[in-house]
């Protein structure tokens, strides 16, 4: 590891002006993606401005009743908050799906959504990487692509965006409240992160020195109920293969009155399903209705020699998930 300068933040005005500063800076927080980097070699920041002990750790209840969550709320107290498993059950189940209980402990809400877009190829420094080195490469272009992208690729990058905290954000219309030097904005978690086009090297809308402070979440629809639904190849500590994020709602007389859904594991940031939830908005929740909906989504879909697979299991796993939902709502 080389050499860095240490600065612990006073204020989020304090840690804004510290590092943009400083372009070769990060912030460090629970620090469980930025120190694996710098112990491997793929990041060598300067100087680190550690954002960890700022008051950004509550959750309260917003005047329209959504939720404010601060950008320092660890993983794991996320996941145990009461509002959050009451109003937001599939925020809670998409948390409990990632990494390890004791990366969960020390991860925070930022840092979960700042995570590096990444495979394999990123975390070997000995191969080219567009993300790494801009210019020199996609080693995973003909490679191992069991993992990678079946949306919004581009030449220059197939990786798939790792959170599942990320997808149920997307799906739940979420907010990100950022601070800069110019004061506050909004970005909604949709829009948050980039599809690599020929700039792969930026995962996110963020500029250089703007601190995340807040996730805001929007009140959820009366009766709509949501869950969480994760295909990996292993039980747990493994990324998605596809995952799924869904929320729906039913009239009395059966019509579906609200549907969001994103989908994880299959494109370079969470993935919103526009497309299905046009399908299901006013339908009857039905087989036909779920398949329609999700072949629909998938038309935009270019799998890759070697994740041809991923098409059909992102079509079972979103139709799976919309009948347990429905199931859910009747009952």
């Amino acid at each position: 590891m080389k050499p860095f300068e240490y600065h612990l933040a006073a204020s989020p005005a304090d840690a804004v002006a510290t590092l943009t500063r400083r372009p070769d800076g990060a912030f460090l927080a629970g620090g469980t993606n930025l120190v694996d980097h710098m112990k491997l070699g793929i990041a060598s920041p300067g100087l680190l401005v550690d954002v960890s002990r700022l008051e950004l750790t509550g959750t309260t209840t917003l005047p329209d009743g959504g939720v404010r969550i601060g950008a320092g709320v660890r993983n794991s107290d996320l996941a145990a908050d009461p509002l959050i498993r009451a109003h937001y059950p599939v925020l809670t189940r998409a948390l409990l799906s990632g990494a390890s209980g004791q990366l969960r402990n020390a991860a925070t809400t930022a840092g979960n959504l700042l995570q590096r877009t990444r495979c394999v190829y990123f975390q070997d420094v000995t191969t080219p990487c567009n993300k790494r080195e801009p210019g020199t490469g996609c080693s995973a272009v003909g490679g191992y692509v069991r993992y990678h992208a079946i949306f919004g690729a581009s030449p220059d990058c197939i990786a798939v965006h790792p959170s599942d905290m990320a997808v149920a954000l997307c799906a739940l219309d979420a907010v990100v409240v950022i601070q800069g030097t110019d004061g506050e904005r909004r970005v909604p978690v949709e829009e948050f992160h980039r599809l690599p086009g020929d700039r792969p090297n930026r995962d996110t809308v963020l500029e250089h020195g703007e601190l995340i402070t807040a996730v805001e979440l929007p009140s959820t629809p009366p009766g709509a109920v949501s869950n969480y639904r994760k295909v990996r190849d292993r039980a747990s500590y493994a990324f998605a293969l596809v995952s799924v994020a869904a929320e729906l709602g039913l009239t009395p007389s059966g019509e579906i009155t609200s549907a969001r859904i994103a989908l994880g594991g299959v494109a370079h940031k969470p993935w919103r399903a526009r497309e299905a939830e046009r399908i299901l908005l006013g339908a009857p929740p039905t087989e036909e209705t779920f398949r329609a909906a999700a072949d629909a989504e998938l038309v935009a879909a270019t799998p890759l020699p070697g994740n041809e697979f991923k098409i059909e299991l992102t079509r079972r796993t979103m139709i799976a998930e919309l009948r347990a939902l429905s199931q859910a709502v009747g009952s």
